[in-house]
């Protein structure tokens, strides 16, 4: 079985006020995108390449980031864009969702980053100007950061897959992904953890859980084959018992990025399920027609570079604005 924390008690009724998607997401347009050494060692997904050049990286980055903002707004999503600065330079603040999330009680976390440089992507004035100038309410904060000084990381939710309606927290656990702070976040957000551990082909832990599990409201895609056998049966049991349909992706499929989808509201369609091109091109018919009837359009956007340099997909490049609004006067 997975490993199980267990949250702060709470009452079903209080639990099942969350919606689980948001139709605002914030999104950071990159100035100085490239791929991140102090991340490769723990992500097998990215790939580098030291003849590319920076600018050309960066041009091409800023290319697709502009198409999936389009993209996702013509499908009736609300995106909140912020320009990432040119000091210090954070190569991957294309993926804010693993330095911040945003929780429908008004609960901003801070969480803690295994790479140097990627801790520099975290800014609290973008919280302020959400809640200034985009109508957001933010009644509290949580800074998990401190548990950097201890060698101990838990990257968002990269790090934690969630089930807003039933405050369960999917996690893998990889050297970004740390048992102790997921304690430590099931106290403080009154969440359930289903903790496992899971391996790519190679046997490399995954260092994100959101690159082979995706949650929506009425369905979960997962590459079982992924986790350990012996955990297995309990994360699709929990999945399962929850009423969610089950897409099981293949090992392949998850290294196209396939498990990092991400549904969200829209004003148009009341879902849709976005990901990457490269993604959507390798689900089977059958997988695209179950995601379509379970949650409502795929929109996706071609982004080769973000996706083999950054090592991350378009989940990655989304923090979704659960926030409540301000109460108009």
């Amino acid at each position: 079985m997975a490993a199980s924390l267990q949250g702060a008690p709470m009452g079903l009724a209080d639990r099942l006020t969350d919606r689980q998607t948001a139709t605002d997401v914030m999104m950071i347009r990159p100035v100085a995108f490239a791929g991140n050494p102090q991340t490769q060692p723990s992500n097998a997904f990215q790939q580098l390449d030291s003849g590319q050049l920076d600018a050309a990286n960066q041009a091409a980055a800023l290319r697709e980031f502009e198409g999936l903002a389009r993209a996702l707004e013509q499908a009736g999503v609300t995106v909140h864009v912020f320009d990432d600065t040119p000091e210090p330079h954070t190569p991957d603040a294309i993926f804010p969702n693993n330095w911040v999330s945003f929780h429908a009680d008004g609960t901003v976390v801070l969480y803690p980053m295994l790479a140097e440089n990627r801790r520099l992507e975290r800014r609290v004035e973008l919280i302020e100007e959400l809640s200034a100038k985009h109508g957001f309410h933010a009644a509290r904060l949580i800074d998990l950061t401190r548990h950097e000084h201890d060698g101990r990381y838990l990257e968002g939710t990269g790090s934690l897959v969630l089930d807003r309606i039933h405050h369960v927290a999917y996690a893998c656990v990889s050297p970004r992904t740390d048992l102790d702070v997921l304690g430590d976040f099931a106290q403080q957000l009154d969440y359930d953890i289903v903790a496992f551990e899971a391996r790519d082909a190679n046997g490399a832990a995954i260092y994100h859980t959101n690159v082979l599990m995706s949650v929506g409201e009425r369905f979960a895609a997962v590459c079982l084959s992924a986790i350990r056998e012996d955990e297995r049966q309990g994360v699709f049991d929990q999945l399962r018992g929850t009423g969610r349909t089950v897409i099981d992706l293949s090992m392949d499929q998850m290294n196209a990025f396939a498990g990092n989808m991400l549904e969200l509201g829209s004003s148009l369609s009341g879902s849709v399920v976005a990901m990457s091109a490269r993604a959507r091109d390798v689900l089977t018919a059958e997988q695209r027609a179950t995601l379509e009837s379970s949650a409502g359009p795929i929109v996706a956007a071609a982004i080769p570079t973000i996706e083999k340099l950054g090592g991350g997909s378009v989940r990655c490049m989304l923090a979704e604005l659960h926030l409540p609004k301000k109460k108009r006067l």
